[in-house]
């Protein structure tokens, strides 16, 4: 093991080193935490355990991308779908995520930002994430985006419903607010209005597929599958997609 670690940390400093030559990073990168349960289940230890071994990975991720230079890095912690699961699993999975940003919050380094639909948690859980995000509105360094309650498609349902209604609020008829509707109407109103686009989404756990994760944000964003199921994600594994983004042409569609 100290043989491998030596390697690995030597593999590491080889790709920082590359990076640096290779250009800037990316400046928001979007993460899908993905393969808690079943390194549970190849671990033999329970659900909840998975679930605390992949919040602790958090911190990790965070420092890495500051050091690296990335500016907005936003997490999807939990989908709309997630919600469906067993009341029980459930319950145990929102405490921990609670949890979790509450300690991002303690650390004092980053802005927390709550991303998704506080209206399909429980209460206590809107909450919680409030005072979490509100503790931290003085934070400089790396923006955070927690998404909790989150879902691609309902995000952008949503973005449409608030300019309609924004328009109708102003005693606009609803011809008179379709009429001038374009794509900036539906950014202006998204859960990340303001914030650059992702340039770079990372996937664990081998599943290559966004699943609903900043749909509408990411039309020109590029993506990096990882195996590494998201407890065992290493700083090697975060290089690598650093490096698989900087070797990439970026023609936004051009």
């Amino acid at each position: 093991m100290g043989m491998r670690s030596a390697l690995y940390r030597a593999y590491e400093t080889v790709l920082a080193r590359d990076l640096k030559v290779r250009g800037p990073a990316p400046c928001h990168i979007g993460v899908i935490l993905d393969g808690n349960r079943r390194w549970a289940k190849l671990s033999g230890a329970t659900t909840a355990h998975g679930h605390r071994r992949g919040a602790d990975k958090i911190t990790e991720v965070l420092e890495w991308s500051q050091e690296s230079g990335v500016q907005v890095v936003t997490l999807w912690m939990l989908s709309t779908d997630n919600l469906e699961r067993d009341p029980i699993e459930l319950g145990a999975l929102l405490e921990i995520i609670c949890d979790s940003i509450e300690e991002l919050a303690r650390d004092g380094r980053w802005r927390l930002q709550h991303v998704g639909d506080a209206s399909l948690l429980p209460e206590w859980v809107g909450l919680r994430l409030n005072a979490a995000v509100e503790s931290t509105s003085k934070a400089t360094a790396l923006h955070v985006n927690v998404a909790v309650g989150y879902g691609g498609r309902h995000e952008i349902a949503a973005a449409v419903r608030a300019y309609l209604l924004a328009g109708i609020a102003q005693g606009q008829s609803l011809e008179q607010v379709t009429e001038g509707f374009t794509v900036e109407d539906i950014a202006e109103h998204l859960y990340t209005k303001g914030q650059p686009d992702p340039d770079l989404v990372i996937r664990t756990s081998g599943e290559q597929r966004l699943g609903g994760f900043l749909l509408w944000q990411s039309a020109h964003t590029e993506f990096y599958f990882c195996d590494a199921y998201w407890p065992d994600f290493r700083r090697v594994d975060f290089l690598r997609a650093l490096r698989s983004y900087a070797q990439r042409e970026r023609r936004h569609g051009r």
